[in-house]
């Protein structure tokens, strides 16, 4: 079970923001709700900087100084799902939470990913777009590195830091959204492969490919 020193612990899905002066913080509100409306009402691909920016109310460079690019605005848009789902897979019940054997956790857990990309894949897909390591820069994708890393140790996996990137390379957003949308496969079919890859992980003295 988590100590209370753990679930006062913040969560690093994306840092806390520092202290806002009250015209910033009205303009961040403005401008997530605009991408927020844009994305409900015509979806990703036109989600725009210029077009947040005069949804919005503001001059574009404002949008640009608070999120960088698009790529960062999507993982503000992200931020409170994130944060949920970490909750969930670091507190909440069992099999995705604390109370099931471990290998069950990392199932629940692939499983839950899988699930989540199915109504915001092409928002955490664009976030990752930032540079060639913005996904792995990101604190979502530390915590979930860290988080598997420990179960796959708790089943006695060797070098299990390296085992746990091996099973987040097959449901990074850009993938997943690659095999529903262009390649037709049902959340069954990757589900399943996901299965048989962390079967044939459990199964195995260390982590296929090392």
């Amino acid at each position: 079970m988590a100590t209370t020193a753990q679930k006062r612990t913040p969560l690093p899905v994306l840092g806390q923001p520092p202290p806002e002066r009250a015209d910033a913080a009205r303009n961040r509100r403005a401008i997530l709700a605009a991408a927020h409306a844009i994305v409900a009402e015509q979806g990703v691909d036109a989600l725009t900087m210029d077009r947040v920016a005069a949804a919005a109310g503001v001059g574009v460079g404002t949008v640009y100084r608070r999120f960088g690019d698009l790529g960062g605005l999507a993982f503000a848009l992200l931020d409170d799902g994130e944060q949920e789902f970490q909750q969930a897979y670091l507190f909440g019940p069992p099999p995705l939470g604390p109370g099931a054997p471990a290998a069950d956790r990392i199932r629940a857990f692939l499983r839950a990913t899988v699930d989540r990309m199915e109504t915001a894949g092409q928002l955490h897909a664009l976030a990752d777009t930032g540079t060639a390591t913005a996904r792995y820069e990101s604190g979502a994708y530390r915590t979930a590195r860290a988080h598997l890393a420990r179960l796959l140790g708790e089943v006695g996996r060797h070098d299990a830091a390296y085992c746990a990137d091996v099973l987040l390379a097959p449901v990074s957003a850009s993938l997943l959204v690659h095999q529903r949308r262009d390649l037709g496969y049902s959340t069954a079919r990757i589900k399943a492969g996901l299965d048989g890859l962390l079967d044939a992980l459990l199964a195995s003295s260390g982590c296929p490919g090392r």
